[in-house]
């Protein structure tokens, strides 16, 4: 066996789904669980930790024969936001995009100020997208400033 092939390990292709690539493979259980891959019935692979040149660590996740929901690629987005989504048809990739944080979210995120009216209230989360590349949110309420790493779904 050559070098170059024990260095590389081939998964299968899949014939029609989505591949979400540069995934930082700290947020990739993150993404995971947002899109409850544990409750689909269809083929997963997931990679974890493989080199990347632009992000050091990267995951990726491939779905056969799903296409995940705008709503779940804005939550995405507030942990991958340079996640790359690719669509496949008969082996092809047909189209190419990037996740994109919306200047606004709603109803995905909870504020974390205990103190907020929207942890006492049955008011939807409201908040303005203050910075994409690193996601920083900001309440519309009570005006809290929460960063990608302290998060916390609804």
């Amino acid at each position: 066996m050559e070098t170059k092939d024990m260095k590389e390990l081939k998964v299968s292709a899949i014939k029609q789904g989505t591949v979400i690539d540069h995934i930082p493979a700290q947020s990739l259980f993150k993404v995971i669980s947002i899109l409850e891959l544990q409750k689909m019935d269809t083929q997963i692979t997931i990679g974890y930790n493989f080199e990347s040149k632009s992000m050091g660590q990267k995951g990726i996740i491939k779905l056969a024969d799903k296409f995940p929901s705008q709503k779940d690629l804005n939550k995405i987005a507030l942990f991958a936001p340079e996640a790359k989504i690719n669509i496949i048809r008969n082996y092809k990739v047909v189209e190419k995009d990037l996740v994109q944080v919306p200047d606004t979210i709603e109803g995905i995120v909870k504020c974390m100020n205990p103190k907020c009216i929207t942890n006492h209230e049955c008011v939807k989360t409201k908040f303005t997208v203050i910075e994409k590349k690193k996601v920083t949110l900001k309440c519309k309420y009570c005006e809290k400033i929460t960063d990608q790493e302290h998060f916390e779904m609804k």
